[in-house]
C-alpha cells in the first residue's frame, strides 16, 4: 500500500516545504524523505515535489546522478498512512485517485530515468517505498533493512510495480512475497534481486563523505558502482528464502489460493512442514480476496511490460475501494483496531473465481 496523504496534500507544492530534504553536493542531487516520525511515508504533496525535481535534475547537465534516502534511522519510507485514502472515499472525493495516478508516474520516472539513482534502503522499506527504489540504478540495503509488500494484511494488493518486479523474482518467490505480505531482511532481497548491494548502516556516513568526493568520470554509473565496489558486498552467506526456495516453489505454482492453504497444510516437505503450517495461519488472516487477485495479478504481470504492469494496478485500483476489502482492512486495523476485519468473502472456500476473474474484464482482453 502506498499513500500517506491528507486533504491539505491537494494544496501548492510549498504546503509543506520540509517533507521533502533537497540538495546538490558535487554534481549529485541528494532527495531525502523528511517524515521521520511517521516513518517516511509519502504525501501527494512529497510525490509532487519528488516528481519536479526529478524533472528538473534530468535537463540539468550540472547534475551527474541522485541519491534517493529517508530521514532518521527507522525507514526509508514504511508505506503511508492510509487513513486519509479512506477518508477520501468515504467522504465522496478523489485524493484516493489521484494519489494512485501520480504516485505511479513517479514510479516509472524513476525506472526510466536518464541519470543513476542510488536508493539507500535503511530501515523499513515497505509498499510505497518499495516503489521508489524498485526503479533505481544502485538499491543497497543494511542490517537494519526490512522490505515488503503488506497490502494483503489490510484488504489491498501489492502496487506501485509490483505485478512487475515481484513476478520477476526467481521461481515462486515472488509470489510468496506477494500473497502473504511477510518481511525479508538484507539477505533474502539480495538474494531476490530486490536490492543490488549491503553496506552496514555505521558506513553510511563515510559512504556520503565518499560521495562528496568522488571524481567523476565518463560513467556516473560506474563512478558509483565503483565506490560502492570499495565499501559494500553484493551477496550475504545464509539467506533464509535460498533455503525454502524448493518448498516456495512447489506449493506456491500450485493452480489457486484454497489449493496452496490446503496443501500447506497437508503436505510434508523435507523438514519444512513447520513453517508451511505457520504459513498457512498467516494467509488465513489475510484477505481472501486480496490475496486470490493478488496471485492473478502477478501471473499476469509475468507476460507484461512496466507500463501495462502499471496500467493493470491502475485498472485494479479503480475498482477496489468500491468492491475490494481495502476499507474494511483499514477499519479493522487502523481505525477501530479491533484487529478482526470481517472481509468479504471471509474464507477462500466462499470465494468464487468468477468474481475474482472479474476484476481483470476491460484490461486489454486478460481475464474477458
Amino acid at each position: 500500500m502506498t499513500a500517506q496523504v491528507s486533504s491539505q496534500a491537494t494544496r501548492a507544492l510549498d504546503a509543506t516545504p520540509d517533507e521533502v530534504r533537497v540538495e546538490v553536493r558535487n554534481h549529485i542531487g541528494h532527495l531525502t524523505l523528511n517524515r521521520p516520525a511517521g516513518l517516511n511515508a509519502i504525501t501527494l504533496s512529497m510525490v509532487r515535489t519528488l516528481q519536479q525535481q526529478l524533472d528538473a535534475w534530468a535537463l540539468d547537465p550540472e547534475v551527474q546522478a541522485v541519491v534517493l534516502r529517508g530521514a532518521g534511522e527507522k525507514a526509508f519510507c514504511a508505506g503511508g498512512d492510509i487513513r486519509s485514502l479512506y477518508d477520501s472515499y468515504q467522504n465522496g472525493e478523489t485524493l484516493h485517485e489521484a494519489f494512485f495516478v501520480e504516485e505511479y508516474a513517479l514510479d516509472l520516472t524513476i525506472h526510466h530515468y536518464r541519470k543513476p539513482v542510488l536508493a539507500l534502503m535503511d530501515g523499513f522499506v515497505l509498499g510505497g517505498g518499495m516503489g521508489l527504489v524498485q526503479g533505481a540504478d544502485l538499491r543497497v540495503v543494511t542490517e537494519r533493512s526490512r522490505l515488503a509488500m503488506p497490502e494483503v494484511a489490510i484488504g489491498y494488493f501489492p502496487d506501485v510495480g509490483g505485478s512487475h518486479f515481484l513476478s520477476r523474482i526467481p521461481g515462486e518467490l515472488g509470489i510468496y512475497l506477494g500473497v502473504s505480505g511477510v518481511q525479508i531482511r538484507a539477505a533474502d532481497a539480495l538474494y531476490c534481486g530486490l536490492a543490488d548491494w549491503y553496506l552496514e548502516s555505521e558506513q553510511l556516513g563515510l559512504l556520503d563523505q565518499r560521495l562528496d568526493h568522488l571524481q567523476w568520470g565518463h560513467s556516473p554509473l560506474k563512478d558509483l558502482q565503483g565506490l560502492l565496489a570499495k565499501l559494500a558486498v553484493q551477496s550475504l552467506p545464509d539467506a533464509p528464502l535460498k533455503a525454502l526456495r524448493p518448498t516456495i516453489d512447489h506449493f506456491f505454482a500450485l493452480a489457486d489460493m484454497p489449493s496452496i492453504v490446503e496443501q500447506l497444510r497437508s503436505v510434508a516437505i523435507a523438514d519444512s512442514h513447520e513453517w508451511a503450517l505457520a504459513t498457512a495461519d498467516l494467509l488465513d488472516t489475510r484477505s481472501p480476496l486480496a490475496m486470490a487477485v493478488t496471485l492473478q495479478m502477478l501471473r499476469y504481470g509475468r507476460q507484461l511490460s512496466l507500463e501495462q504492469c502499471f496500467a493493470l494496478e491502475l485498472h485494479l485500483d479503480r475498482q477496489w475501494f468500491e468492491r475490494g476489502d481495502l476499507m474494511e482492512g483499514v477499519r479493522a486495523l487502523i481505525i477501530d483496531k479491533d484487529k478482526t476485519p470481517h472481509w468479504n468473502p471471509p474464507t477462500l472456500a466462499a470465494l468464487e473465481a468468477e468474481r475474482v476473474a472479474s476484476f481483470f474484464k476491460g484490461f486489454d482482453g486478460i481475464g474477458s
